[in-house]
């Protein structure tokens, strides 16, 4: 096994758990003498540092979420003093108030740490040369990326996004070997490429990339790594926790939660009760080490699925399954709870159409209806109405079965559907306007 930090990353498990219970036990104590949050949120639950006697009684300490951020905003949840501050970093703030993230030195060496330890397992390292196509700024995913993929020697380009065209001309005269991005934004800059007469399967050096930000399918993975020419890897993070932090190793088996710097829950949403290895539930994460802005128990809204025991590649690190949406995406049909990952899945199947959708969700009278707009792939395109007719019908089909819900199919021309050089927007809900 090939590792940035072998002992670290192949540390037996008992030894590991006997760690992660020395850091959170430390952890506990420290806010709870630091911080008027935490200490005020575990006295209303009936807990104390001294109750912690196990990893397990980790459980009895009390759920973080997204709105205590904002409602300290910007820094009443920090414990490092302000001059051991080195940066921060904000949210977009779409539905609220944004969240303010500080950083010590020390957080951002875990950080950068982190990143090196999975794209050294991806095979990343000196002599690569990495395009960070994330946004730079407030934003933390190109400065992430770029600390991790600057520590194991690659030499980093900094495009940020936009500009397309000359993204791809870069990565073709620097010879990049390496890319992080949204998918969406790959596939476009793919496009982009091909309508610039560049394939960047044959006409670059292109061999790696790390794709996060927004949900994707492994049929998404399927098509770019065929179409592409590359290995196409998962990439994990929040705003909250440090940006991108996790990824896939070489098996592509499940994203790395390096146990030394996050313990990892999966919690039914419904009952926040601790589900068992494998079943599906809300990702909450308790960050061990960090010291400007510690997390315990954060309820991230990502639903995934925890994988123990050690992994093909001979790390013996817990890892989490591809994310199957947010509790907050699924979309509630006639009953029939809807997630888009699972569109996503279903029309990734279907030669026919193209890699992108939009879902439409509105409600006529009583009842509520759901839209799929989709492309129809180059390939398959025909001005015959006929042809097209007998698409649709597949992927109505298709999509019934998988869904459990009647779905109405508008068909499109290439191109049509909007692109996104960050996040993409594939569902417009209209029964709240």
């Amino acid at each position: 096994m090939d590792c940035w930090n072998r002992d670290i990353e192949g540390m037996p498990t008992e030894e590991l758990r006997r760690l992660q219970y020395r850091l959170a036990k430390r952890l506990v104590s420290r806010v709870y003498e630091t911080s008027e949050f935490y200490r005020r949120r575990m006295k209303e639950q009936g807990v104390r540092p001294d109750d912690i006697g196990s990893l397990e009684d980790v459980r009895k300490l009390p759920f973080m979420y997204k709105r205590d951020l904002r409602d300290n905003y910007p820094d009443g949840l920090f414990t490092a003093p302000r001059d051991e501050l080195i940066r921060y970093h904000v949210s977009s703030g779409t539905t609220g108030k944004p969240t303010v993230v500080g950083y010590t030195k020390r957080d951002i060496e875990n950080w950068s740490e982190s990143l090196a330890r999975g794209f050294s397992s991806c095979g990343l390292g000196k002599g690569d040369v990495f395009q960070v196509s994330y946004g730079y700024g407030l934003f933390t995913g190109g400065l992430g990326v770029h600390y991790g993929a600057e520590k194991v020697g690659a030499t980093v380009l900094p495009t940020s996004v936009g500009n397309t065209e000359r993204q791809v001309e870069l990565m073709q005269d620097l010879h990049v070997t390496a890319i992080a991005c949204t998918p969406s934004y790959l596939i476009h800059m793919g496009e982009v490429a091909e309508k610039m007469g560049v394939s960047i399967k044959n006409d670059t050096d292109l061999r790696l990339g790390f794709f996060g930000a927004e949900p994707w399918s492994e049929q998404m993975r399927n098509r770019i790594e065929e179409w592409l020419g590359i290995r196409a890897y998962d990439i994990y993070g929040t705003s909250e926790l440090s940006g991108p932090m996790f990824t896939e190793c070489a098996e592509q088996k499940g994203i790395h939660i390096w146990g030394d710097l996050a313990l990892v829950e999966i919690v039914d949403p419904a009952t926040d009760e601790a589900l068992p290895a494998g079943e599906q539930g809300e990702l909450t994460i308790t960050m061990l080490q960090k010291e400007a802005l510690p997390m315990i128990r954060y309820r991230i809204g990502d639903l995934t699925t925890l994988e123990e025991g050690a992994c093909a590649c001979g790390r013996t690190h817990p890892r989490i399954g591809r994310l199957r949406g947010r509790v907050d995406d699924m979309l509630i049909i006639r009953g029939i709870n809807v997630f888009p990952s699972q569109v996503e899945h279903t029309l990734l199947e279907i030669p026919q159409v193209g890699k992108h959708f939009q879902i439409v969700v509105d409600r006529k009278g009583a009842l509520d209806t759901m839209l799929v707009r989709v492309e129809v792939s180059e390939e398959a395109f025909s001005d015959k109405i006929t042809d097209l007719m007998v698409i649709k019908r597949t992927v109505e089909h298709r999509l019934r079965g998988a869904l459990n819900v009647g779905v109405e199919v508008e068909l499109v021309e290439p191109g049509t559907l909007p692109r996104f050089e960050g996040k993409s927007k594939k569902v417009i809900d209209r029964r709240s306007l």
